[in-house]
């Protein structure tokens, strides 16, 4: 990269279509790990205008009502009533297509390859629930170790669900988009160059029905109300030569299911780190842990967090990889793109030895199997909008630095063999 660069991150609210899709997904997982830990779930949804298509493979020993689940979501998130924009919780279809696991799948998941070799170790038991690899990351950019352009997108989306809810913006609809472009030199974020909102709003405010007054009240409101208070801990805050462009477009009213079709997972960047890490293509959103697109996913961000806070780097990339019905990674490599205070290999060998990746062990210490009923029903849809990492917000497991010592001590015993 040159010495001076732009990058750009965006981030999308729970009511954007794709959002509405992870969220229905997550909930429905949630509900079926609250009644059966053991189930395995994979959740797909679609929405479009009046409809919910749930889909996918689901097998447990226990009932969920889909529709009722659906319809909960939906009006969670604030699609119901005479606002709604015409996808209304109530009022809209909810369809399903639902089958259980494959027998294929199921038997390579639930005895692992190294369990049939006759392995004594039980976390060897279950295996990878899909082959693939997975990416995880962390940087000294923010707070949360996040790279900065998503972290102020997902501050800016989660605020303005916040301001409509609370009603101190209640004319804001749920549907909306957040976008922040970074300056950076010498890799490091110096300028906030541009923040582009676009927000789904009732058709006048305050009795307000000219579009160029009302989109001018709505610019003065945002950046009042959402944009500068996310900024209270960031060190790069906007200054007057950052632009603004508030609903460029010039209108947003009809929004939602209503005016654009959602999908479960296809929010995949937004999800992650807004294209700053490299991604392995899987989605999270409806995924049993046994799916290592997700429960590895998170191993690695907790692997790269850790060692960035531990001071072994700046920036941190972990790649993960497995086979379908295999317990251990086929390969692990850490990339520190000449942050480390270790060389790669150094750093690889040492997480190897402290970071358990097997799908049960990741399974096992962040209890992702038991804490949907632990948080009363409802942990997998929190993280279903505003990203999955770096949420400050919301206690995870895997945003936990509980490995920073033994980081920091295998660091003292490396610098001191040399």
């Amino acid at each position: 990269m040159s010495k001076r660069y732009l990058f750009t991150s965006e981030s999308v609210t729970e009511g954007h279509p794709d959002k509405v899709c992870d969220q229905i997904s997550d909930a429905i997982l949630d509900a079926i790990l609250t009644g059966d830990p053991k189930a395995r779930v994979a959740c797909e949804c679609s929405v479009s205008t009046g409809l919910v298509l749930v889909s996918g493979e689901i097998t447990t020993n226990i009932y969920v009502d889909v529709p009722e689940i659906v319809r909960q979501k939906i009006a969670d998130i604030g699609y119901e009533g005479e606002r709604s924009g015409g996808f209304d919780a109530h009022s809209c279809a909810v369809l399903t297509a639902i089958n259980k696991q494959s027998p294929d799948i199921a038997s390579g998941v639930s005895k692992a390859l190294e369990a049939r070799g006759q392995s004594k170790d039980e976390i060897d038991e279950i295996g990878a629930g899909d082959q693939g690899m997975m990416f995880g990351y962390a940087c000294n950019e923010t707070p949360e170790l996040m790279p900065m352009p998503i972290s102020i997108a997902h501050r800016i989306a989660r605020r303005l669900a916040e301001v409509r809810k609370s009603g101190a913006l209640k004319y804001l609809r749920p549907d909306g988009k957040s976008q922040v472009t970074i300056e950076y030199e010498e890799e490091k974020p110096v300028r906030v160059d541009s923040i582009v909102i676009s927000t789904q709003h009732d058709p006048e405010i305050a009795g307000i029905t000219d579009n160029d007054k009302l989109q001018a009240k709505i610019a003065e409101d945002l950046k009042a109300y959402v944009i500068m208070p996310v900024f209270q801990d960031i060190a790069v805050k906007p200054d007057d030569t950052t632009r603004y462009l508030i609903n460029p477009s010039g209108r947003f009213v009809v929004g939602g299911p209503q005016g654009d079709c959602g999908l479960t997972g296809r929010k995949i960047i937004v999800d992650t780190y807004g294209g700053y890490a490299r991604h392995g293509g899987g989605a999270f959103s409806g995924k049993d842990p046994t799916k290592v697109d997700r429960s590895a996913a998170y191993a690695a961000r907790h692997m790269a967090k850790n060692i960035v806070a531990a001071g072994l780097a700046e920036r941190c990339e972990v790649q993960i990889a497995y086979a379908i019905g295999v317990a251990r990674p086929v390969s692990v490599h850490v990339t520190t793109f000449g942050t480390g205070k270790l060389t790669d290999d150094e750093i690889t060998e040492i997480a190897k030895k402290i970071f358990d990746l097997r799908p049960a062990a990741i399974i096992k210490n962040f209890d992702l199997c038991n804490l949907p009923k632990a948080r009363k029903g409802k942990f997998y849809q929190e993280v279903a909008a505003y990203g999955h990492f770096g949420r400050n917000d919301l206690d995870l497991p895997w945003e936990k630095l509980d490995r920073v010592d033994e980081l920091k001590q295998s660091l003292s015993k490396v610098a001191h063999a040399k």
